[in-house]
């Protein structure tokens, strides 16, 4: 009688647990610096937190969408898309960072351009407007003298600007693309050259971020999200083997060419969080807020008071 206790009393606990898992669904890209995100669900870091969480690939385009209908809960996108979000009425609120570029997003150009202002009238692949590619683009011509209207842009997603330029596709002159896309580039100077990176212009940073609702109706899944990606930053500190194993498989590259890509940014740990929000985090959405006006992506400021809530990070 008392092991029949026993056993039921363990089924019980282990039925109480499952429930109490919050379920949370995430959309994101296979971006190299999203891959921690990936990491923490597949080595139970997440779970291990209390959480059931699911991944949706949704590119970077219609991530807001799928936010909007309720399809997912929270995203991983740059931070100054979480501005156009908030601008066309899709409220979200970051909650910690997740990567900076150090040369993992880039324009690609055909050996004939010498620098940036040789783009004027030329033809350019990047992302529809209101994504990182795209205003990357917009960020580099207007500190080169240019805008897009001086270009012609030719809406690809990232991996297949990529290709496009290895292809050697006709009328294309240039391209946006980032890791592990960029690196196909790196081993085919033929195809062209990269001409600038975030090592040049550094203006690509990552943030996690959920719907207020989500936020104030789960605060510690909030906190359990924040906590199991920093987790996996150890997790990578610990056994890099095993964790460039993980992520990469998820982008389909061996781990020791994700761990080559993963070189060209900075995950940030709470530390470099909680830093990052105490002030660089305003001023910078200051600046992107006034591009993505002049470029007409956006035609009002949200509330930029509004775009990010630290208690997570403590």
């Amino acid at each position: 009688m008392k092991k029949l206790f026993a056993l039921s009393l363990i089924a019980f606990t282990c039925v109480t647990s499952q429930a109490q898992e919050t379920k949370v669904a995430i959309g994101m890209s296979g971006w190299t610096g999203f891959a921690p995100l990936t990491l923490a669900k597949e080595a139970g870091l997440f779970k291990k937190h209390g959480l059931d969480v699911t991944i949706k690939k949704i590119p970077q385009k219609d991530r807001h969408l799928a936010i909007a209908s309720g399809d997912i809960q929270c995203a991983a996108t740059t931070v100054e898309t979480w501005i156009v979000w908030n601008a066309n009425g899709v409220a979200t609120t970051q909650i910690f960072q997740l990567d900076k570029s150090y040369g993992a997003d880039g324009m690609v150009v055909k050996p004939s351009i010498a620098k940036i202002s040789d783009l004027k009238g030329k033809t350019v692949a990047a992302s529809a407007p209101g994504t990182a590619p795209y205003f990357g683009l917009a960020w580099m011509l207007k500190k080169n003298g240019l805008s897009t209207k001086d270009v012609k842009i030719v809406n690809l997603e990232p991996q297949a600007a990529a290709n496009a330029m290895i292809a050697g596709t006709s009328g294309l002159d240039a391209a946006m693309t980032y890791e592990p896309y960029l690196s196909a580039v790196r081993e085919k100077p033929e195809a062209g050259k990269i001409i600038a990176t975030t090592l040049d212009y550094p203006m690509v940073m990552d943030t996690f971020g959920c719907t207020p609702k989500f936020l104030a109706d789960n605060p510690k899944a909030a906190k359990a999200l924040a906590d199991g990606y920093f987790d996996a930053l150890e997790m990578i500190k610990k056994d890099p083997a095993k964790s460039f194993e993980i992520m990469g498989a998820d982008v389909k590259q061996p781990a020791d060419k994700f761990e080559a890509s993963q070189k060209y940014l900075r995950w940030q740990d709470r530390a470099a969080n909680q830093k990052f929000f105490a002030s660089e985090h305003a001023e910078f959405s200051k600046e992107a807020a006034g591009l993505l006006m002049e470029a007409g992506i956006i035609k009002a400021l949200p509330d930029m008071g509004k775009l990010a809530d630290t208690q997570f990070i403590k």
